[in-house]
């Protein structure tokens, strides 16, 4: 299991873990807290579904959701960053997107999330495409989200 191997490795590197999550709505705080042990490196996270708690919580800058909105890779590395900064964590992860089946546009359709990971030294996020209803899409955005911090460990000492 994923979640279990990203506890092996967060505890081997002595690094603890908070998560920022919109339209998964706590999902990835799950797939976690699934793993016995886990607050040994996971601090917690945010549901920041309205963009008033994305500002307020997680220190998101209210022009950035004006200019880019809130289903934006700018958003997505804030929250990360939002998130890490909250709890104090060494690493963080940020979840944007629409999860339908209302919401979408010809820009920003049904099944976009943008995942983001961020240390104090390193921030990587991806843009997703998701296919498939409400339920789907949160789900394939918390195991993405995952197999990104999995990756982002494996990159850094």
């Amino acid at each position: 299991m994923l979640a279990e191997d990203i506890g092996k490795v967060m505890r081997a590197k002595k690094l603890t873990l908070a998560v920022a999550e919109s339209c998964t709505g706590g999902k990835l705080g799950d797939l976690i807290t699934e793993v016995s042990g886990s607050s040994d490196y996971f601090l917690g996270g945010v549901i920041s579904y309205s963009n008033d708690a994305k500002v307020r919580m997680l220190g998101v800058d209210a022009a950035t959701l004006k200019t880019k909105g809130a289903v934006s890779e700018e958003v997505a590395l804030q929250m990360a960053a939002g998130a890490r900064k909250a709890l104090n964590a060494d690493i963080g992860v940020g979840i944007t997107g629409v999860a339908g089946p209302t919401g979408g546009t010809p820009l920003k359709p049904v099944g976009l999330v943008y995942i983001a990971v961020s240390s104090n030294s390193a921030s990587v996020c991806r843009r997703n495409v998701l296919k498939g209803g409400r339920s789907s899409i949160k789900d394939q955005s918390a195991r993405k989200a995952l197999a990104m911090l999995s990756e982002f460990l494996g990159k850094i000492g």
